[in-house]
């Protein structure tokens, strides 16, 4: 049995994880989903305090396996110093580099014209659109009731914010990447993880970017693992 401290993407809800967790509990181990601050004013350091207090209140029997999607790969090696980490588990991450600002990490890795060409190859508008990008996959339903809650957390000091770190954390880090991500396709994560990481191996799970909403028992079968 692990515990699992789950850091939700640019979104910030703890809802992100709402199908996953059932996933991981049924296959006998603890998931806590965090709620991130939604303020305009708070940085990846509070994310990072949001995290460890919600880590602390519910109690780990041991270090903590932290999953971290998309943007949270930004927050998650913060806690390695602040809490017992045991794993670091990146899905479909931004990775990022020492003193990069989320912000810059898009022109950094050359996210754009990467998702653009891969739109070309399939046959899709090259122009950027949420639902088509990143909700192709998710259940109807599903999709509803995420547009439902407008409140979301505001990024304009987190996107400003140098990530703090001076390199990555010296913690075994797995890098879970879905195979149809429309936004981060997989050849041009295989490059920046390879870049940044050292990692030349990706765990690969079927599904576009937002994982643990479409696909939540593929990603709690590759945490198990």
């Amino acid at each position: 049995m692990a515990d699992h401290l789950l850091i939700p993407g640019a979104d910030g809800r703890s809802w992100y994880w709402h199908r996953l967790v059932p996933e991981l509990e049924r296959r006998g181990h603890r998931a806590v989903a965090v709620e991130l601050p939604f303020a305009a004013e708070s940085t990846l350091d509070d994310y990072a305090a949001a995290a460890v207090t919600q880590a602390l209140a519910a109690g780990a029997d041991g270090g903590w396996v932290v999953v971290a999607q998309s943007l949270g790969a930004f927050t998650a090696p913060l806690l390695c110093s602040r809490i017992a980490v045991d794993q670091l588990v990146l899905l479909n991450p931004m990775v990022p580099g020492p003193g990069e600002t989320a912000g810059d990490w898009w022109d950094n890795t050359g996210q754009d014209e990467a998702r653009q060409e891969a739109a070309r190859q399939d046959h899709r508008p090259a122009d950027f659109d949420v639902v088509r990008d990143f909700f192709h996959d998710v259940p109807p339903e599903i999709t509803e009731r995420a547009f439902a809650d407008a409140e979301v957390a505001a990024l304009d000091s987190v996107f400003g914010q140098p990530w703090p770190l001076a390199a990555w954390p010296e913690i075994t880090t797995r890098v879970i990447q879905a195979t149809d991500d429309r936004f981060f396709p997989l050849e041009f994560q295989r490059r920046v993880v390879r870049e940044r990481l050292g990692i030349e191996q990706l765990e690969l799970i079927p599904g576009g970017h937002l994982s643990a909403l479409s696909r939540p028992a593929e990603v709690a079968a590759a945490l198990a693992r």
